[in-house]
């Protein structure tokens, strides 16, 4: 599967769009490492806390959307976005996005 932020390939011309595909996660934060967290924030530095779980949540909502794809016949997704909104206090969701193609090389 070929995915790229941009609305085209450049060894690739877009055959057919086949539509809109998309995955998503809902992660929800730790308390104890919440606290690990809080007590970085007082001597500063990276949340690698934080950082873990949102890069989990990343690979798991991109892999959602390939899946999603896939289904669809698709050779590739242009256009990829991702997005995030807070779902409850402690909760986020990760949104991945895109157009589902077909591809023939040029």
């Amino acid at each position: 599967m070929h995915l790229t932020t941009q609305d085209a390939f450049a060894e690739y011309e877009i055959a057919e769009t086949l539509g809109v595909v998309r995955g998503n996660a809902v992660r929800a934060r730790h308390v104890g490492k919440d606290i690990m967290a809080g007590l970085r924030n007082l001597v500063g530095g990276e949340v690698t806390e934080y950082m873990k779980l949102l890069a989990e949540a990343r690979e798991q909502a991109l892999d959602r959307m390939v899946a999603q794809a896939q289904g669809m016949g698709a050779d590739g997704v242009v256009t990829v976005r991702f997005m995030t909104s807070m779902i409850a206090q402690g909760a986020a969701e990760l949104l991945a996005y895109g157009t589902a193609v077909k591809l023939r090389g040029r």
